[in-house]
Formats: C-alpha cells, structure tokens, sequence
C-alpha cells in the first residue's frame, strides 16, 4: 500500500519551520530527516516517530499507539506507529512530530 500523501504533506508543512530537513524513502513510506538524523516518517496511513527509549515506552500505554516492526519480527527500540485516528487535527499532528523532530535534533548530525 502507498503511504500517504495528504499526511506526508501535511508533516512536510510541519517540518518545514525547521532547518536542516531531508526527505528519504524508506521502511515502505517516507521518512524526514532533521540533522540527518530520522524524526518522523509516513508509512501507509500511520506516523512513524522516533523517540527516546524511554519516551517511546511511555507513549506505547496511549491509545492508537503501537511499536514499530522492521520485517515483522524486530522491533527497534524508540520507534513507534501512531494510527491515524490520533492525528486528525493538526494539534494532534504537531504533538507527535514536534516529539519527532525534537529527539532527532538532540542527537548528534550526521
């Protein structure tokens, strides 16, 4: 299934404020990039985000939120799916991408 692309424009919009973002096609969908680093990313209807460990298993008790799994199986510690249910306003769309963006800019540029 294509990710998509009302949401992906709509996290573009988001980003845009920042500098340093990159657009990349990755994990079936798109992901952006701040400092190189991923923040957050679109795959089929859901939002990619990247936390830290810690932040990301507090937002796995919130509803509509699930851990990310690379080819079924691994489960990479700090990414999670966020449903679409959960970003149909555009507050709670910033809410999870400013998370995004605000980690990945926490962590060294590549």
């Amino acid at each position: 299934m294509p990710y998509d692309e009302a949401l992906a424009d709509r996290v573009r919009e988001q980003m845009s404020a920042r500098g340093d973002v990159s657009e990349m096609e990755m994990f079936g969908g798109i992901a952006f990039m701040l400092g190189g680093n991923m923040a957050v990313g679109v795959r089929d209807d859901d939002l990619l985000v990247r936390l830290s460990r810690e932040d990301a298993q507090s937002a796995l008790s919130e509803e509509g939120v699930r851990p990310f799994e690379m080819g079924g199986r691994r489960r990479p510690k700090g990414w999670v799916l966020v449903e679409p249910e959960r970003l149909t306003d555009d507050a709670g769309l910033s809410e999870w991408v400013d998370a995004g963006a605000d980690y990945a800019a926490s962590l060294p540029a590549k």
